[in-house]
């Protein structure tokens, strides 16, 4: 007997408590979704941002050979040092660099930076505020229609933050910050999980309510001064934002959500379990990669000024709070357990790709590790330097990035560290002794290698042939 899908009643299936259900995984035959059923090899792209800079001791100090976080040698003939060492076994997957940094913000205060890391742009240290739209973001407006959630944007501390202190590093078209989420639950409540109670109704009335309040805006809007009629035009931006999102759920309500094995996940974990919290979000973008659920990620690690739960996740390697260990280098050993923290990032982000070099590419050709961009890094250096971040690119091979290298930008950059100026215990004072490169000259080549077709981006119209 032949069953027509499209009439099947999903309401039929496993059903939890609360009235929310655990659906089907997605079938093509309900989609409609011809073209990203065509799509042989999906592209994806996923940023992640450590806060604080890196441990970068001179190269007279003794924790130079061991706890420098940038590699040893250039080119392909390179050695991690133990703060990178686990990603030893995926050498020929990553990309390290050193010497590339945003021009923009080169005077920004290392405790401000998250903000620009993914845009490029001047976001200042204080008086007005204007961002830009990160990198993510303009993958998201390309690749975003083919899957349920254009992007997920992640952080350990959740919400927005403050201008130059954000908690998250997504921004919109209009510079805005995008609000993290940091529950697991909620998390994967938004992947997997839906309510069958009146969501047509709930959307509609969601539209509806929408169009009398842009009707009554327009009205008010001709007895506004300049700058409430500016503001005013700001939020109907956010008014449209929110109309977008709604069509997108509703053409995507009637398809079943995928169906994932959650036994291993412990989606009530905190950040004061921190291992564990981290392992549960890298997880959780794993499965949201693996179910198509979305192809754009991303996730800051912490904030930059030592505040908020983020700064527990020392304690994964038995120290009190995260920020100090920047701080706190010249003391014994101080080197070596910032060091060892860095090393803790490293483990669980090679975890992560393992895992993706380890799944096969459903319909397409390699594994997921070769069809996703994965950057992880931060906008500080020594001791919350803006300058010569600390990077890693990897995956992305079937879309011709090239790995196993350590890339060193910059003219007189033997050792990745400034030689002049003057080092002081608060950190680097005076100029760096090379030009470096900008970041978003290899992030429009990111963005070429994704399909993202763009003369520019960040204020660089260059691509780095080396990648």
């Amino acid at each position: 007997m032949k069953v027509n899908l499209a009439t099947l009643d999903r309401r039929k299936f496993l059903r939890g408590l609360g009235g929310f259900a655990l659906a089907l995984p997605i079938f093509e035959t309900f989609s409609g979704l011809a073209h990203a059923a065509k799509q042989k090899n999906k592209k994806r792209f996923a940023a992640f941002y450590m806060p604080d800079g890196v441990p970068m001791p001179l190269k007279e100090d003794p924790s130079y050979q061991d706890w420098s976080w940038f590699p040893h040698g250039r080119g392909k003939d390179f050695t991690f040092t133990k703060c990178l060492d686990p990603l030893e076994p995926l050498r020929d997957e990553v990309t390290v660099f050193g010497g590339l940094s945003h021009p923009a913000a080169r005077s920004v205060h290392g405790h401000s930076n998250a903000d620009q890391f993914l845009t490029g742009a001047d976001t200042g240290d204080y008086g007005d505020y204007d961002n830009s739209i990160s990198l993510d973001q303009l993958f998201a407006a390309q690749e975003g229609v083919h899957s349920r959630l254009s992007s997920m944007v992640l952080s350990t501390d959740g919400g927005t933050g403050s201008p130059r202190g954000t908690h998250t590093i997504s921004f919109n078209e209009q510079g805005r910050p995008i609000p993290a989420e940091h529950k697991p639950k909620h998390i994967f409540d938004m992947l997997f999980v839906k309510s069958s109670k009146d969501a047509a109704r709930r959307l509609a009335m969601s539209k509806s309510a929408l169009d009398d309040l842009v009707t009554d805006a327009r009205s008010l809007k001709r007895s506004l001064s300049k700058h409430d009629q500016e503001t005013l035009q700001e939020y109907l931006d956010s008014v449209r934002d929110t109309e977008i999102k709604i069509e997108k759920a509703k053409r995507w309500m009637d398809i079943p959500l995928p169906q994932v094995d959650v036994d291993h996940l412990t989606l009530d974990v905190t950040p004061e379990d921190p291992r564990v919290y981290m392992q549960t979000m890298y997880e959780l973008i794993y499965l949201a990669f693996k179910t198509d659920s979305t192809r754009t990620v991303t996730y800051q690690l912490g904030r930059e000024n030592g505040l908020g739960a983020s700064d527990y996740l020392a304690r994964a390697v038995g120290f009190n709070l995260t920020h100090q260990l920047s701080h706190k280098t010249k003391e014994p050993d101080g080197y070596k357990n910032f060091g060892t923290y860095c090393n803790f990032h490293s483990e669980e982000y090679g975890r992560f790709l393992t895992k993706l070099k380890e799944t096969p590419e459903v319909g397409g050709t390699g594994n997921m590790l070769d069809n996703t961009v994965l950057l992880f890094g931060s906008a500080s250096s020594a001791f919350h330097l803006s300058r010569n971040y600390p990077l890693i690119l990897a995956g992305g091979k079937n879309m011709g990035f090239k790995h196993g290298q350590y890339l060193k930008y910059g003219s007189g950059n033997e050792d990745n560290q400034a030689t002049s100026g003057i080092r002081t215990d608060v950190g680097w004072r005076g100029e760096m002794d090379f030009e470096e490169l900008p970041l978003s000259d290899l992030y429009l080549t990111m963005l070429h290698k994704l399909g993202v077709e763009t003369d520019s981006f960040g204020g660089s119209s260059h691509t780095l042939a080396e990648v």
